[in-house]
């Protein structure tokens, strides 16, 4: 048994918050909290969403405070029901450009995600080479450090060996 995991990115609307009835079969379809509840629901791209940041925490601020959310059904009555989602905001926006300071500290925990080192970077290409089984090469990636990125200036990040092995391997196989 595994707690659910739900993922949404700039997708999501303000109403995947809600139940959604459908009446054609009767049923109702859950919201995104409901379906991750006991887990975890991942907003990626936190701030680029159809619905702005403060609808969406205007939406979650008594349930992140109280722990319960009411949805309203087709005919108007609440329910309430437990909110035991650990909601997970990812953003490369600076979180005081989306919401302002009380909203902030609701958000209790909050982690700085920073570029890698080089010898982070060297760790990640190597996990990247392993996971998608090709020869790691080290002298490939002081290569990179020292003509490619060094030279440009360009700033390390983590999801660069994965997109430059993945298109290594899409040339290849083309």
């Amino acid at each position: 048994c595994r707690r659910p995991l739900v993922t949404v990115g700039g997708e999501m609307v303000l109403e995947s918050l809600d139940l959604t009835y459908n009446p054609t079969s009767g049923l109702y379809r859950p919201s995104l909290q409901l379906m991750a509840n006991g887990g975890v629901l991942v907003i990626d791209d936190f701030g680029r969403q159809r619905c702005s940041p403060v609808a969406m925490l205007n939406r979650w601020t008594h349930p992140l405070e109280s722990r319960t959310d009411y949805l309203v059904l087709q005919s108007g009555q609440k329910v309430e029901v437990p909110f035991l989602t650990l909601p997970v905001f990812a953003t490369n926006i600076r979180p005081a450009e989306l919401v302002d300071e009380a909203f902030l500290r609701r958000i209790q925990y909050k982690i700085l995600a920073q570029n890698p080192t080089a010898a982070e970077f060297a760790q990640i290409f190597q996990n990247v080479c392993k996971e998608r089984g090709v020869d790691y090469d080290p002298v490939l990636v002081q290569h990179l450090l020292s003509n490619v990125f060094g030279p440009r200036k360009l700033a390390l990040r983590g999801c660069h060996p994965r997109d430059l092995i993945g298109q290594a391997l899409a040339l290849g196989q083309y």
